[in-house]
């Protein structure tokens, strides 16, 4: 039981994250929202993404900065529930994660939230197949 969150795991194509929202497929489960497309990546991992929290809502960085860590630390704690599925199904998909809160939600709230967030996402991603 794999529970890293390396590098591999992180988005940095301009073209992938721009196809993202060209494609305009999202997953909603408050206080999260994911943005996701499914492609082709240049890693060998189910999945590669991107953490974000608005600057217009965190003013300082060390706000978004810690919303980003807590966000990255739920999504490694989780992340077995999406690579089972996706691997199953040898699927690879590119996400766009933001924060839509206007305050910092306690840790193990947002655990659950994110486990909630990727069980929708593989209902939605099972219809489309």
């Amino acid at each position: 039981m794999d529970q890293t969150l390396g590098k591999v795991y992180k988005l940095c194509s301009q073209k992938i994250i721009g196809a993202i929202y060209e494609d305009k497929k999202v997953v909603k489960q408050f206080p999260l929202l994911m943005h996701y497309k499914v492609i082709s990546l240049p890693e060998q991992v189910p999945f590669q993404l991107v953490f974000s929290a608005p600057k217009r809502t965190f003013r300082k960085a060390h706000e978004r900065n810690r919303i980003k860590r807590l966000m990255r630390e739920t999504v490694r704690k989780n992340k077995l529930i999406l690579e089972t599925f996706l691997k199953e199904h040898q699927l690879q998909v590119a996400l766009f994660l933001v924060y839509t809160n206007k305050e910092e939600m306690p840790y193990d709230v947002l655990f659950k939230k994110t486990e909630q967030l990727f069980q929708k996402f593989i209902v939605q991603l099972e219809k489309e197949i």
